[in-house]
């Protein structure tokens, strides 16, 4: 009981020695949170480059214009590794947004898109396993700017 208790005050005090900076960062920090920046690492497989970029300017793009047109993302981007080492990726597909979506929100952003895309989830999936053949996807990670106040 005594292990217990001390665990809860330990915790406590832990969550309480956590929120100061917060407090902190939220007023006289000097940088800001702004938006968030979804990037996704592709390497491209030999001889699947021109197929790849054709799915990019077609389908990949016409995704984002949709999403874009909706609200849900203010722009997207794609950056080339001009210098890549063994190991990285070849493209850095990014798109951003002022916020993620979660929830029943997500769930019905889920529906506009597979209702726009005329297509189901399982063929979307399936889609997305068939360019295995020209690209592989190293990582992704989820940026969030900061901005000077």
């Amino acid at each position: 009981m005594k292990k217990t208790v001390m665990r809860g005050l330990f915790a406590a005090a832990l969550l309480s020695a956590a929120a100061l900076p917060m407090r902190a960062w939220a007023g006289d920090w000097p940088l800001a949170v702004g938006d968030f920046w979804e990037v996704t690492d592709v390497h491209l497989k030999d001889g699947g480059e021109f197929a790849y970029a054709k799915f990019l300017a077609g389908e990949w793009r016409a995704e984002r214009e949709f999403a874009k047109s909706k609200g849900w993302i203010k722009g997207y981007v794609i950056l080339s590794n001009n210098n890549p080492r063994k190991g990285e990726a070849d493209l850095y597909l990014i798109t951003i947004t002022d916020h993620l979506a979660s929830g029943p929100e997500a769930e019905k952003r889920n529906d506009e898109y597979v209702a726009w895309a005329k297509k189901t989830n399982e063929q979307m999936v399936k889609e997305s396993g068939n360019r295995v053949e020209i690209r592989e996807i190293l990582g992704s990670e989820l940026l969030q700017e900061l901005k000077f106040k």
